[in-house]
C-alpha cells in the first residue's frame, strides 16, 4: 500500500513536449545542409522528393481505407509525406524565408496533432489512476473490516477464557471452604463438580 513517490526530472517531463519542434528543426537543418551541398535549384532532387512524398501520402491513404485500416500506420505515412515535402522545398529554395515559413507551419501542425494524442493519453492516465485509487481504497476498507472482525474475535475469545478461568477459580475456592457439600450442589441441579466425582 505504501508505494514510493517518484518525482520525474523536469527534462523527462519536457522532452515529449519538445519532440515536434526538435523533429521539424532537424528536418529544416538537414534540408539546408542538403541545399548547401547541391540541392538548390536541382530539378532532379526536387522531383525525387516529390515522388517520395507522393508515395508516402499514397501509403497513408491505403493504410487508412477500409475497416482494417490502421490509424497509426496512416498517421506515420502522412507525417513522412509532409516531412519529405518540407525537406524537398527547403532543400530546393534559395534563401531562408520560405523554409522558415514552412518550418513554422510544420511545427504548428505537429503540435496540433500531438496535442490530440497528449489529451487522449492524459485521459487514459487519469482514468487508470482513478481506477487504481478506487481499488486501493476498497481493499483498504476490506482490510480494516477484517482487522476489526479479527480483533473482535480475539477479544471475545479472551473474555471467554478469562470468564472460564474466573469460574474455575471460584469453584476451586468454594470447594475449599469449610462445610461445602458437593452432594447438595448436585441435588440442586447444578452440574457435578470434578471434586465430587473424585470422591465417589
Amino acid at each position: 500500500m505504501n508505494e514510493p513517490i517518484v518525482a520525474r526530472h523536469w527534462l523527462a517531463a519536457a522532452a515529449p513536449k519538445a519532440a515536434p519542434a526538435i523533429a521539424t528543426t532537424t528536418v529544416l537543418a538537414l534540408a539546408r545542409i542538403w541545399n548547401a551541398n547541391g540541392a538548390e535549384h536541382s530539378v532532379g532532387n526536387a522531383a525525387l522528393m516529390a515522388v517520395l512524398s507522393a508515395g508516402a501520402a499514397a501509403a497513408g491513404a491505403c493504410a487508412s481505407v477500409g475497416h482494417a485500416g490502421d490509424s497509426t500506420v496512416a498517421g506515420t505515412a502522412f507525417v513522412a509525406s509532409g516531412a519529405l515535402a518540407f525537406a524537398g522545398v527547403a532543400g530546393y529554395a534559395d534563401g531562408l524565408p520560405l523554409p522558415l515559413l514552412l518550418w513554422a507551419v510544420a511545427t504548428a501542425g505537429a503540435y496540433g496533432l500531438a496535442a490530440r494524442y497528449w489529451r487522449k493519453d492524459r485521459r487514459e492516465t487519469v482514468a487508470y489512476e482513478r481506477d487504481v485509487t478506487d481499488r486501493r481504497e476498497e481493499r483498504a476498507h476490506i482490510e480494516r473490516v477484517e482487522t476489526l472482525r479479527a480483533t473482535t474475535q480475539i477479544e471475545v475469545a479472551r473474555t471467554g477464557a478469562a470468564y472460564a478461568e474466573q469460574l474455575a477459580q471460584a469453584l476451586v475456592t468454594r470447594a475449599a471452604l469449610p462445610g461445602f457439600d458437593p452432594k447438595a450442589v448436585e441435588a440442586a441441579g447444578l452440574p457435578e463438580l470434578p471434586a465430587a466425582r473424585g470422591e465417589r
